[in-house]
């Protein structure tokens, strides 16, 4: 069995993926943003399983590199990392936000947190391999503006979030080529389209889908072996956005990330 770190577990898809998780007796690792819900949530989960709580605003990347060293102290047995938690488009019509860094805050919670928690863990995921990343994408996906990266002109929050995803696809491919030969299997999905959260509701979008609609590919990337650099539709192989591919695109967003984080 193995110990897993999935973020945004206290609602919608990452709660429910929790629960599977715990019965088919893997220990959970849940982390949440609120210290209440999150605490409240890992009693519920320890009345079926092994899980341990974790607090941690992923808006704040000082918080999403102590997260990542408060797990690899408390669990160096762990061996799937699972980024889900995201922030949606937004309430339709939305302005521009900020997280706590001043980043764009799409672009640092869907796609600089899982970065920066990935690199966080990448001594303890190698050190346990075969381990696993699964980053949580979209079908939604929009080429980044280099050129304006943070989305400084024309705001759109809907773009905002694809363009996020794009990034986090692209990463996704260039990480697993990366740890190739490590263990470390690095892959991207889409879980299924417009499910049932607070996320989509507050888009102003009619679900299309459950939560439990979107579990069987999240589950089946954190417990099989599914191959490496691989993007998926719910549980089926698919291609990501043609760019994501693109090594000279990859090469770019890498630099690109390199000095947002240093700032």
């Amino acid at each position: 069995m193995s110990t897993i770190l999935i973020t945004g577990a206290t609602s919608g898809l990452g709660r429910y993926v929790a629960f599977e998780l715990v019965r088919s007796g893997h220990v959970v690792l849940a982390h949440g943003r609120d210290p209440g819900r999150t605490e409240q949530l890992v009693a519920e989960l320890r009345a079926e399983g092994d899980a341990e709580a974790f607090v941690a605003d992923l808006a704040s990347l000082t918080q999403v590199r102590e997260l990542g060293a408060h797990v690899a102290d408390a669990h160096p047995d762990l061996d799937v990392l699972i980024n889900n938690a995201g922030v949606g488009a937004g309430a339709p019509g939305a302005g521009r936000e900020l997280s706590a860094d001043g980043h764009e805050l799409r672009l640092a919670v869907n796609y600089l947190a899982p970065v920066v928690l990935s690199r966080a863990l990448l001594p303890v995921l190698r050190a346990n391999a075969p381990a696993r990343i699964v980053n949580v994408g979209s079908v939604g996906q929009e080429p980044v503006d280099f050129d304006d990266i943070e989305f400084r002109r024309g705001y759109d929050g809907f773009a905002a979030y694809c363009r996020a995803k794009f990034a986090l696809a692209a990463h996704t491919f260039a990480l697993a080529e990366e740890l190739r030969d490590t263990g470390v299997a690095v892959n991207v999905l889409h879980p299924a389209t417009f499910m049932d959260t607070a996320m989509v509701r507050e888009g102003g979008v009619a679900p299309w889908n459950t939560v439990a609609d979107g579990a069987p590919g999240v589950l089946a990337l954190a417990t099989r072996e599914l191959g490496t650099g691989r993007y998926f539709d719910g549980t089926a192989p698919a291609r990501a956005h043609e760019s994501t591919y693109d090594r000279d695109v990859q090469k770019r967003l890498s630099a690109v990330t390199d000095q947002l984080l240093s700032l």
